[in-house]
This record gives structure tokens, sequence and C-alpha cells, in this order.
């Protein structure tokens, strides 16, 4: 709540949405009124409230004597009466005047060729101030950013930026000496920095086409290995089989000499015989079986 005293009348703003008490006690017969209109009684220490509408929102201390209005809106702006009848016998005179809070500064540094640029800023357009230390450096009556430019002899001291209305004002501190310098040393690091990532991203891609081509080298000689070790496997399963000629003699003579001597060195080997099925040996030759 902010007061100015006038000859016969007290100014007093308000935020909305918050609360506002009048400055003067009222504690046994009187009446408090809105822009001509009686809102509430004080009588015999009791309070009444005359306007629906001040319900929820007049309030009246029956033990200092103050009314307090809450959740203050625009509407409620006006002139307020206090009239006390008896005791403490006065007549006072309030001007309220209710405005919106103070938009909260928010401050980014922009980019500049000379010094730190800073640029204060504010979602709705209100009284914007930069200050450096105690001194006010920039103004602007009513905007909604305000730019500050900061040499590199200048960090030391201390900035701030200030959004103020005639209700308030909010102040945000701004650290020049960490961020400015910060945006400069990074700055000069640029390129040297730019020049490392593309080196280790390089690097990193070389390892990995290493490591393909080696995975591949790899493959191929495995498959190359195994091939050759298939082929190997079939070539000694092929020596192992021994072949002879099978003949089926109409005599019925003992086929024994058609096989190989029993004495020889691969009888031992010898587990299975094979022979082609031909239709016209396997059928009697003898005409007299035929019926």
């Amino acid at each position: 709540m902010i007061l100015s005293a006038a000859e016969g009348e007290k100014n007093l703003t308000g935020v909305v949405g918050r609360s506002i008490t009048l400055p003067d006690s009222m504690m046994e017969r009187g009446f408090l009124s809105h822009d001509r209109t009686i809102v509430a009684f004080v009588i015999k220490n009791k309070f009444e409230i005359q306007e629906k509408i001040y319900t929820d929102k007049l309030y009246w201390d029956d033990k200092t004597g103050k009314f307090t209005i809450k959740n203050l809106q625009k509407n409620d702006s006006g002139l307020y009466v206090l009239d006390s009848k008896e005791g403490n016998v006065f007549l006072s005179y309030y001007r309220l005047m209710v405005y919106d809070a103070a938009p909260p500064p928010a401050v980014r540094r922009l980019n500049s060729s000379g010094g730190c640029l800073l640029e204060c800023r504010v979602e709705e357009k209100t009284e914007l101030s930069w200050y450096k230390d105690e001194q006010i450096l920039n103004q602007s009556s009513s905007g909604l950013s305000l730019l500050l430019t900061v040499q590199e002899q200048d960090f030391s001291s201390s900035y701030r930026c200030v959004a103020a209305n005639p209700a308030e004002s909010k102040t945000l501190p701004f650290d020049v000496r960490t961020s400015c310098r910060e945006e400069e040393e990074a700055g000069s690091l640029g390129p040297r920095h730019n020049w490392t990532v593309i080196i280790v991203v390089a690097a990193a891609v070389s390892i990995l086409f290493v490591i393909l081509f080696s995975w591949m080298i790899r493959r191929k000689y495995l498959g190359q290995k195994r091939t050759i070790r298939q082929t190997q496997d079939s070539e000694k399963r092929e020596e192992e089989v021994q072949y002879t000629q099978i003949h089926i003699r109409p005599d019925g003579r003992n086929q024994r000499d058609s096989f190989p001597d029993p004495s020889g060195p691969t009888l031992n080997s010898l587990t299975t015989v094979y022979d082609k099925v031909e239709a016209h040996r396997i059928l009697p030759t003898d005409p007299a079986v035929n019926v």
C-alpha cells in the first residue's frame, strides 16, 4: 500500500487480488461509504454490512476499529468516506486506485560487437529502469523492453532491472560479472572448440569404420575356412567308401568271387555293398517259369 497525503483526502493505491486496510479507526458508532453509498455501519461496537457485494469483501476489526477491503478489483477504486459519530469523532476521505500487479522483469544478453548488451523485458507495458548500484542508468516511462550496454571495466558493479507501476515495483538483480564474462570466454574459444568437436567426431567415425572392416574380414575368413573344412570332410567320407561290382550269375553259383579277398586289408572296413538295380537282371531266365 502506498500513501500520499493531501489536504482533506488521503490517496491509497492497491493491487488487484490483494487487500488494503484503511488507516483510521472507528470504535463506537459511525459508517463507511463508497462513492456516496453507505456500505457498512458500526453501532454499539457491532458491525453491519449494508451492501451485499461487500459481504465477503469488507471486514471490521472490533479490537483495532479498522476496516479492511479484501480481494481488490479495479471497480473498487473510488472515494471512501469514514464518518465517526461517537467517541473519537472525525471525518476521513480516502481516494483509492486499484492497479494490476507490476509485471515481473526478465533479463537476457544480446549479441553485440561492443560491450555486454542486456535487455530487460516485460509482458505488459510499464515503467522500466536499469540501476547500477544505486544510480539510474536508463529509464522508460512505458514500454516492453529497455536496453543497457555494460563495458568490461564496469563488470564488477551490481546491476538490476526494475519494473514499476503506481502500486508496486518488482526488481530483478542481474550478475553481469558472471554472465557477460562467460559469454565472452565462450566467444573467444569458439573456433578452437569447433575444431575440437570436428576432430573428435572424425576419430569416432574412423574407429567405427575400422571395427566394421575388421568384422567383415573376419566373417569372410571364417566363411572360407568353413567351406574348406566341409570340402575336406566330404572328400574324406568318399575315400572311406569302397565300391565293387556285383555279378548275378544265372547258374546260382556262389557270389563270393565278386567280393574282395577276405584276407585283404580292406575287409574290416567294408560295411556296405551298393549295386544298381536292373529289371532284366532280376527276372527269371528259365522259360518254364513264365506263366
